[in-house]
């Protein structure tokens, strides 16, 4: 019955610390999405990925095609809307290169919708629209991150709780 904890306390710890020598990959934010729509492919996402009310945020685009690549150019104007209402608005104009980045600062706690127009892709007159929800001050991140910082504390205490006095009464019969 030891030797089983034994390897199972080893698989667990190993476990823990292999993915510290691996590579590290990026995770995907959680205000961000991507949409397909009229053989196109766009991604936004916020920096930091929880704006907060009237600090200053990047808005990040990055266009593409069906097959992943990157378009060389596009017309793009964005709009905010709040409660169904529109709050907010960016004219739309000429980029070069697959990515854009703008500074905004959000005014009101909540779902925002955030529509993406692009204009005159591959010679089209139609107007593509893209829809994504951007949400600001999110509380379950700090909620989150306790859960997960409780969970360890408590896994920590179960195990020393287990093993320590073990160790204990086998260290006073030697």
């Amino acid at each position: 019955m030891t030797k089983v904890r034994s390897v199972i306390i080893m698989f667990m710890l190993v476990s823990i610390v292999i993915p510290l020598f691996s590579d590290a990959y990026a995770h995907s934010m959680f205000n961000s999405a991507e949409e397909f729509l009229g053989g196109y492919r766009v991604q936004v996402a916020t920096l930091p990925e929880f704006p907060q009310i009237g600090e200053r945020s990047q808005i990040l685009f990055r266009v593409g095609d069906s097959e992943f690549n990157e378009v060389e150019q596009f017309t793009m104007g964005v709009r905010f809307f709040y409660n169904d209402q529109q709050i907010d608005a960016i004219s739309p104009e000429l980029h070069k290169g697959g990515h854009y980045e703008i500074d905004y600062v959000w005014k009101n706690s909540g779902n925002h919708i955030v529509k993406v127009d692009l204009y005159d892709m591959d010679g089209s007159p139609e107007i593509l629209t893209y829809t994504f929800n951007m949400g600001t001050q999110n509380p379950f991140g700090y909620i989150f991150i306790m859960a997960i910082t409780f969970g360890a504390i408590t896994l920590g205490v179960v195990i020393a709780y287990i093993y320590i006095p073990k160790k204990i009464r086998l260290k006073s019969k030697l």
